[in-house]
């Protein structure tokens, strides 16, 4: 597949988990990929990476014109960077709740910001955002996670209202809990990583955790000019977790 030839995307967060699986698929159906992290690393070709924090606005500005330098153009927006919070509302202090929202809500601000004068440019402009199932399932012990992500869903209803007029899609992709590093981390800091694992999976209808190319093929899909005709959705790819309320295994 090639739809998206010809198109340049950035992938912020992408050099691991779900980010990179998507930049992997970016570029497989024909796009030019650059990957804003941290710690962009070595990367698999034809992959370009980039370092960014989402935190920074000369950072994530710097980013972008030299994306922009690099590939003449910029089409494609997957606000992918996030990271993660346990606890109930008191579980967190001011610093925290401040440093989680600034780099998963404000992160996508910045980057959507820098990125909008080059996206109104194309005749293929999308924006992506990786929201999460947490945005509006009331999940235990990720109150300030879940507030992050709250606000992206609300965030990206705003702005594909907004960019309507610059023909920009802006929509949003909801995992459920995925098996990704990050996942992995949390599941080896818990006292039964295994039994940990079978109750996350447990929670899911599928039985099952998500998979991070599961995730990115959604994330593609939406950016891709075969949905052109779709902004201001919430795509949940979450084995079930958002609608469905199975009776249980014995009555599958």
């Amino acid at each position: 597949m090639s739809e998206f030839e010809g198109l340049v995307a950035v992938v912020t967060g992408g050099a691991s988990g779900i980010g990179l699986a998507t930049a992997r698929q970016l570029a497989a159906r024909g796009a030019k990929v650059a990957v804003l992290d941290l710690r962009p690393g070595d990367l698999p070709e034809p992959l370009t990476g980039f370092r960014c924090d989402v935190s920074s606005d000369a950072e994530v500005t710097a980013a972008i014109d030299a994306v922009v330098a690099r590939f003449g153009r910029l089409d494609v927006l997957v606000n992918n960077a996030g990271i993660g919070a346990a606890g109930d509302v008191t579980g967190n202090g001011d610093d925290e709740w401040h440093r989680v929202l600034d780099v998963n809500v404000v992160g996508m601000v910045r980057l959507s910001r820098a990125a909008l004068p080059h996206l109104r440019r194309s005749a293929s402009a999308s924006i992506v955002n990786t929201c999460s199932i947490a945005a509006w399932a009331g999940l235990p012990q990720r109150a300030l996670y879940s507030a992050s992500k709250g606000a992206v869903l609300a965030l990206t209803l705003a702005m594909a209202t907004d960019h309507l007029p610059d023909r920009i899609r802006v929509n949003c992709v909801c995992p459920g809990t995925a098996d990704t590093p990050w996942v992995g981390r949390l599941l080896d800091a818990a006292a039964d990583p295994e039994a940990e694992r079978a109750a996350l999976a447990a929670r899911q209808p599928m039985g099952r955790l998500v998979t991070a190319d599961e995730v990115a093929n959604a994330i593609v899909y939406l950016a891709s000019p075969a949905a052109a005709s779709t902004t201001g959705a919430a795509l949940a790819v979450d084995g079930g977790m958002y609608g469905l309320r199975p009776r249980g295994p014995a009555n599958n």
